[in-house]
């Protein structure tokens, strides 16, 4: 399937396995407790049966998606995890090669054959997961915080800020981020900033220091190093590539 255009996909699963290629703009993928924004020029694979919601950000987010048998699914751990990659040139020209193709591909046609060779080299070549998972929740309590958190992203936040806010204590606070997220209330600050960052990177002409200053980071320096801690890319590395 090859799909140029803004799209929301509620819960649902595949009984095959799901290989989708971003090729321009953002996609995003819920799956449980966790959202993930996958950037142009990144794939990702989920593992058969997976209930999922896929979200294709913008009209001009170009998804290529490959949906592979799976009775060999046991033969290496890649198949049976969620993952986002950096593509590389390889497999990128292969799975352009297939964009003509729409609908079934059977046993015996060559197609097949050529797709099947895109599965098998996936665990070999997909060794740099992107780590950027956002938690997510639908906890009554925690949503308006989180929502508030985002809406105001370019402010500095403090548990005692934010508790102030919402009227808790700092420990009551951490303990809703800990029970509900499963982390801490500045790991899920970083990782936000970061998704927000990508988002940005991507959608505006904003240079690196008002990117990082739009997500709160006061200096280019303390944005471009947690990015990299994250991604291992700097961030004008990322968008040159992406």
């Amino acid at each position: 399937m090859h799909e140029r255009f803004e799209k929301f996909i509620p819960h649902h699963s595949h009984t095959k396995g799901q290989l989708s290629y971003v090729e321009g703009g953002l996609a995003y993928l819920q799956i449980n407790d966790r959202h993930y924004v996958i950037p142009a020029r990144h794939y990702f694979w989920v593992p058969q049966g997976l209930t999922h919601i896929l979200k294709i950000g913008h009209s001009g987010t170009v998804l290529r998606s490959l949906f592979f048998y799976t009775h060999d699914d046991d033969k290496h751990p890649f198949y049976s995890e969620v993952g986002i990659y950096p593509i590389n040139e390889l497999l990128m020209e292969m799975i352009k090669y297939s964009e003509t193709w729409d609908g079934h591909i059977l046993p015996g046609e060559s197609r097949y054959l050529f797709l099947s060779v895109i599965k098998n080299i996936l665990p070999e070549i997909s060794a740099k997961r992107l780590p950027i998972a956002l938690p997510f929740t639908e906890n009554e309590r925690m949503q308006p915080i989180l929502e508030w958190i985002q809406n105001n992203i370019s402010a500095t936040h403090t548990l005692r800020s934010l508790g102030s806010q919402f009227g808790l204590s700092e420990r009551t606070l951490s303990r809703l981020f800990q029970s509900t997220l499963n982390t801490s209330f500045l790991q899920y600050l970083k990782l936000l900033r970061m998704v927000k960052a990508i988002e940005l990177m991507l959608q505006t002409d904003l240079s690196m220091s008002e990117i990082g200053y739009s997500v709160g980071y006061g200096s280019l320096p303390a944005f471009s190093n947690t990015f990299y801690q994250l991604t291992n890319f700097r961030p004008s590395d990322f968008k040159k590539n992406f």
